[in-house]
């Protein structure tokens, strides 16, 4: 599963939100054992990432929000704790479980992000309009790195069209399963005047068979000088669950 990070971060950006990360040391070049090339990798990366997809039927999960902003007019902070059932292809229901902090960040940033990633998730041309395939992206090998006892494939990837939805930067791919476990990267259209500088950085993890979200981090910095730090936490997934068991019986 890739995704809703993708426009879950791009979202906020229009916010007057935005993620910095800081830069990556040049990754070595790959060996013998890890001998594809941009286009081979980026193939199997779409293939897998299609198969995963077709295989998560269900899944349910907690998110943690918070935002804290310094700046002009007034420094402000907020956090929400919201429950998410996702239904393929592409539905997803939002529960808000607890929050507090500044009214305007809960109404005008985190509900307006739910509701934006709600609508373009259950949209097909919305989806495919993110996805990270070659319709979308131009790729690029820089070399190999391991983390945590996984062969990683690095490669930069550059947006065919200066869209929200899309993004320019480095993405990280497990050199076993064919999928991402992060990204650094920037919006590849400024989301807003407001906003001056925009950069993402997004974590994965393995969850049986899945890569799924695991940690979205924003800093956005808007032009009258102000700052904002967005981060999500996702957690507590339990995937393909059978109505049966959801009855809990």
């Amino acid at each position: 599963m890739r995704r809703s990070p993708r426009i879950a971060a791009l979202t906020i950006l229009t916010c007057a939100s935005a993620i910095a990360a800081g830069a990556a040391s040049a990754p070595a070049p790959c060996g013998a054992a890890l001998s594809l090339n941009s286009e081979q990798v980026s193939h199997r990366l779409v293939t897998n990432n299609a198969e995963r997809a077709r295989q998560l039927r269900n899944f349910e999960a907690k998110r943690q929000y918070t935002l804290d902003y310094t700046g002009f007019p007034s420094s402000r902070s907020a956090e929400m704790n919201v429950k998410v059932a996702y239904r393929a292809p592409g539905t997803k229901d939002f529960a808000v479980l607890t929050e507090s902090g500044s009214k305007l960040i809960l109404t005008r940033v985190f509900r307006k992000l739910l509701e934006s990633e709600q609508e373009s998730s259950s949209d097909e041309k919305s989806r495919n309009a993110a996805a990270l395939t070659p319709d979308n992206y131009r790729f690029a090998l820089r070399g190999c790195e391991a983390d945590g006892g996984r062969d990683l494939y690095v490669m930069d990837v550059l947006p065919l069209r200066e869209t929200k939805f899309l993004y320019r930067g480095t993405i990280w791919i497990d050199a076993q399963d064919f999928a991402v476990t992060r990204i650094d990267a920037e919006p590849a259209r400024n989301p807003s005047f407001w906003t001056k500088k925009s950069q993402i950085h997004h974590q994965y993890q393995k969850i049986g068979e899945f890569y799924l979200p695991s940690l979205n981090e924003t800093v956005t910095e808007v032009r009258l000088g102000g700052k904002a730090v967005l981060t999500i936490r996702y957690q507590d997934y339990k995937l393909n669950q059978t109505e049966r068991s959801k009855g809990g019986k």
